[in-house]
């Protein structure tokens, strides 16, 4: 009988703490939701307000068609976890009538690079400390575009370490390193390069992205001016 007692006694305890736990799982369940339903507003309204930033600095970088839009989707609700009930997809339309894609698979490398420069430079106080590379940035584009890619990059460089893969004079001599990459070819295998260059080896590199291989004074010259600009901006 003792023994008996004691079992009814622990299965009633059990009971308690399980009538205990539910309710304590259903409060708490509550709460999470009320933070999701938040988390969800505040993420809608702060896309609103990243779409309009970062639209107004695709025009100056030769983009002016393309279309920037962020989308808050709403995942299964066996997926919501620590990051909310949703999901942010960037997605971005590039010309007049075409379709909407998102942002890694409907652009292309120069289009992406430009994309994801607009977009550090608006986050560019939530960031934290990194690396960014740009390959090909300033593809498809010159002069007065060239001119405001580079001076974003420099913007940029200023709180991110910035590397940059540039053929355009008007990058190249924004950056506060300069290095040339090359190939040399034996009669067994091709081998690349990288030095970093002296002054004067910039101020001839910079010359041939003006002026082609023969570097003439002129190219010299606005070279020369270039990297002075870069100087007084800083």
């Amino acid at each position: 009988l003792e023994k008996l007692e004691k079992e009814l006694a622990l299965i009633n305890e059990n009971i308690d703490n399980i009538e205990k736990i539910s309710i304590k799982l259903e409060e708490t369940e509550k709460i999470f939701r009320n933070y999701c339903k938040d988390l969800t507003e505040k993420r809608k309204s702060t896309a609103l307000i990243l779409e309009d930033l970062v639209n107004k600095e695709l025009c100056p970088l030769k983009l002016e068609d393309a279309k920037f839009r962020v989308k808050i989707l709403i995942k299964e609700e066996k997926d919501w976890n620590s990051q909310g009930a949703n999901d942010a997809s960037f997605f971005v339309t590039l010309n007049k009538g075409a379709n909407e894609g998102e942002i890694h698979k409907t652009s292309s490398g120069g289009e992406l690079s430009r994309l994801m420069l607009a977009l550090n430079l608006v986050l560019i106080g939530s960031l934290g400390n990194k690396t960014l590379i740009f390959d090909e940035v300033d593809s498809g584009v010159s002069g007065a575009v060239a001119d405001a890619i580079g001076k974003r990059l420099q913007q940029l460089s200023k709180h991110q370490q910035v590397m940059v893969i540039t053929h355009l004079p008007q990058v190249a001599s924004r950056g506060m390193h300069h290095y040339r990459s090359f190939k040399r070819t034996t009669e067994e295998k091709t081998l690349t390069y990288v030095e970093k260059l002296t002054s004067e080896d910039r101020t001839i590199e910079i010359a041939k992205m003006i002026s082609g291989e023969k570097v003439t004074e002129e190219a010299k010259l606005a070279a020369n001016k270039l990297i002075r600009e870069l100087k007084s901006y800083k």
